[in-house]
Parts: C-alpha cells; sequence; structure tokens
C-alpha cells in the first residue's frame, strides 16, 4: 500500500515558509549569544563632514569658470589694458621735455644741429616714457586683479600682451602726434637761428617692455597675498575622532546585547 502524495504548497506559502525559516535562523543565531556586527566606519565618512558653519564652495571657485570663458575674458582684459596707451602716449607727449634744435644755412644747404649739446633733454623723453609705463603697468595690475581675484594664466598672458600693445601704441601716438619728423622741412618753415623742438623720439627702446613687467610684478605679488586660496580639505584630524567615537558607541552597543544574550541563555540553561 502506496503512502499518499501530497502535493506542494503554493509558491506564496512556500516563499513564507522561507523566510520563517530565516527569521527562525537569525533569532536562534542571536539567541546563542552571537551579537550581529556593526557595520565598518568608512574612513571617508569624515572628509565628507564640513565643519559646523563652513561655507560650500561652489564650482566655480573650485575649478574656474572653463577653459572658453577665461580666453574670453582674456582678450577682453588685453583690449581694455591695450586702448590704455592712447592716455599714455598724450601724458607722453605733454611731460616730455623738448630737445632744442637750431638750423643754419651754408651755402644752399641747411645744417640742423642741437642747440645745447650738454643737455639731457634727450634721456629726459626716455625717462618719462619709463616713468609713465611703470605707472600704468601698476595701476592696470591692481584694477585686473580687483576685477578678477582667481586670476588665471590666460589673464596675465593677456595683461602681459596688453601692456606691450599699449605702450607700442602710445610711443607711436606721441611720436605722431608729436614735432614733425622732416627736421630739415621744419628748420626752413621757421627760419635760419630760430630755435625749434625736436621730433619726439624714444631711444631706449627696452622701455616698451616697462608696462608688461610691472604688471605681471604687481599682479603675481597681489595674487600671492591677497588671492583666494584652494578649499581646505576636511582632514580626519578632528572629525576622525568623532567618528571613531561614534563607533565605539555603536560596538559598545551590541557588547551590552551579548551580555544580556549570555544571562538569557544562562536562565534557559538553568
Amino acid at each position: 500500500m502506496t503512502a499518499p502524495l501530497t502535493p506542494p504548497p503554493p509558491p506564496h506559502r512556500r516563499s513564507s515558509q522561507q523566510s520563517g525559516s530565516s527569521e527562525s535562523t537569525e533569532s536562534s543565531g542571536s539567541g546563542s549569544g552571537q551579537a550581529p556586527k556593526p557595520g565598518p566606519v568608512s574612513p571617508w565618512h569624515s572628509w565628507q563632514v564640513p565643519p559646523a558653519g563652513a561655507r560650500p564652495v561652489s564650482a566655480y571657485e573650485q575649478d574656474g569658470p572653463g577653459w572658453a570663458a577665461e580666453i574670453r575674458e582674456a582678450v577682453v582684459v588685453m583690449v581694455a589694458v591695450a586702448l590704455c596707451g592712447v592716455p599714455l602716449g598724450l601724458l607722453w607727449l605733454r611731460l616730455a621735455p623738448r630737445v632744442p634744435l637750431i638750423a643754419d644755412v651754408s651755402g644752399s644747404n641747411w645744417v640742423v644741429y642741437l642747440k645745447d649739446t650738454e643737455g639731457e633733454q634727450a634721456i629726459g623723453v626716455d625717462g618719462t616714457f619709463t616713468l609713465l609705463a611703470l605707472a600704468f603697468g601698476v595701476l592696470s595690475a591692481v584694477v585686473v586683479f580687483l576685477v578678477r581675484r582667481r586670476g588665471g594664466v590666460p589673464l596675465v598672458v593677456a595683461l602681459c600682451v596688453g601692456g606691450l600693445l599699449g605702450s607700442l601704441l602710445a610711443w607711436r601716438l606721441g611720436v605722431w602726434l608729436g614735432p614733425e619728423q622732416d627736421v630739415v622741412a621744419h628748420a626752413k618753415a621757421v627760419g635760419k637761428g630760430v630755435t625749434f623742438p625736436a621730433p619726439l623720439k624714444l631711444e631706449a627702446l627696452g622701455a616698451l617692455l616697462t608696462w608688461s613687467l610691472a604688471a605681471l610684478l604687481v599682479h603675481l605679488g597681489l595674487t600671492a597675498l591677497f588671492g583666494p586660496r584652494d578649499p581646505e580639505m576636511y582632514g580626519p584630524a578632528v572629525h576622525g575622532d568623532g567618528a571613531h567615537g561614534h563607533g565605539s558607541h555603536g560596538d559598545g552597543a551590541p557588547g551590552h546585547g551579548s551580555h544580556g544574550h549570555e544571562s538569557h541563555g544562562g536562565s534557559s540553561q538553568h
């Protein structure tokens, strides 16, 4: 006589039975004195929690506006600085000393020579341009730093290139608006023995780099002293202790639970 066949339980009952068996296994494991172990405390958790009152750092401040925006800003700065060569040229024309010349006629030829052979007016012309370019370099660097504190390589390059272009523009503008370049024609126009100013010239062409060098040094100095700093990473020295402190409390809780299970187990044995 064969045993009666029992049909298998439905799927929903089977899942409930399996879950019930797993719960009973977990409860039996906990009743045996083995407490669930707390999850490990990640060492990176302390780096993710900013200190109280810390200002969140935006993506613009961390990574900058991007190369495209920096190039556009650099082009604007370069053009603006180069256009400042117009007032530099006008000031040079106004403040530079004049080199006096005088003309004489020898036969049918006009001879032009310096009236004051020991004068230092020619050196004063170069010195005036150099001092003005130095002042414009300092001023442009301060203005650019106040407008764009973060700085950047494109901005510094634009500042230097703009200073060089501004110096060239000031030089050519001063020469163009200054006294006549044709000395013989000017001597014939004023007459024999009449003093007239020499054309405005820049003998020391190295003065054209004064603006760029002054702007570069001043801008780098301002950026090093007053520029924004990189955001400091929140080290584990302060928050790591707090994290470990929470971990110790977490470890203590299972410990108390384990003692409770052991005493319960002992009572069950009794």
